[in-house]
């Protein structure tokens, strides 16, 4: 019981942090259409982070259980650990907090003729929502270790965070940023644990699997 509720706990404080770099790139790409247009492209741009997430849970839960995966998920998601602390070494909540009140308000930031169109702010969005989306599934399913329960609410969480509540998290983590290090450190522990896992578990390590070493039964439901 008390794992299970650290676990969703790791899951709240994952969405919140792995938020970040979505609405900065949401509220730049909406900022350059005219006014009328941002709050349009702010919306699309949830809706296509929703479906993108939804996409790559399907996958994700196919994937897990194959020989050497969570080793080749543990080694990405230290690249997402290792990206999560640049952005906040380099402020990127803050700066997505005034992107998106710049977009969502139309007398504020750029207002003179659009210098890109809906489409190309929706393809830009797209692009970046690809891997953020990638990186937030990672993280998601690595907590949850198979229980659909917890990867249903963990990516509800976070499509709900990015309609409702994106700017308000940006205000939470710029001026709380002792947060966003508690994400990082939640985060090196489970790629910590995944990779362990992708490597001595005796069902989908790599070790066992190369014969350099005796698996050991591991992680919940073994």
């Amino acid at each position: 019981m008390i794992d299970t509720a650290l676990d969703f706990g790791k899951i709240v404080v994952a969405d919140l942090i792995l938020s970040g770099d979505n609405a900065l790139i949401i509220g730049m790409a909406a900022a350059g259409l005219a006014p009328e247009l941002r709050k349009k492209a702010i919306l699309y741009g949830m809706v296509i982070a929703a479906v993108l997430r939804i996409a790559f849970a399907v996958v994700a839960t196919k994937l897990l259980g194959i020989p050497g995966i969570l080793f080749v998920g543990s080694l990405l998601l230290f690249w997402v650990c290792w990206r999560l602390y640049t952005e906040i070494r380099d402020n990127v909540d803050e700066q997505a907090e005034l992107a998106l009140e710049r977009a969502e308000d139309p007398n504020r930031g750029y207002t003179g003729k659009p210098t890109r169109t809906m489409a190309s702010a929706l393809l830009s969005i797209t692009i970046a929502d690809v891997s953020m989306s990638l990186d937030n599934v990672l993280a998601v399913a690595a907590i949850a270790d198979g229980d659909t329960n917890m990867l249903i609410f963990g990516l509800g969480l976070a499509i709900v965070l990015m309609a409702f509540a994106a700017t308000m998290i940006m205000k939470l983590l710029t001026h709380y940023p002792w947060i966003s290090w508690l994400g990082l450190v939640v985060l090196l522990y489970v790629a910590g644990e995944m990779f362990y896992r992708g490597v001595f578990e005796a069902s989908t390590g790599i070790g066992p699997m190369m014969g350099w070493i005796e698996g050991y039964e591991m992680g919940k439901g073994h």
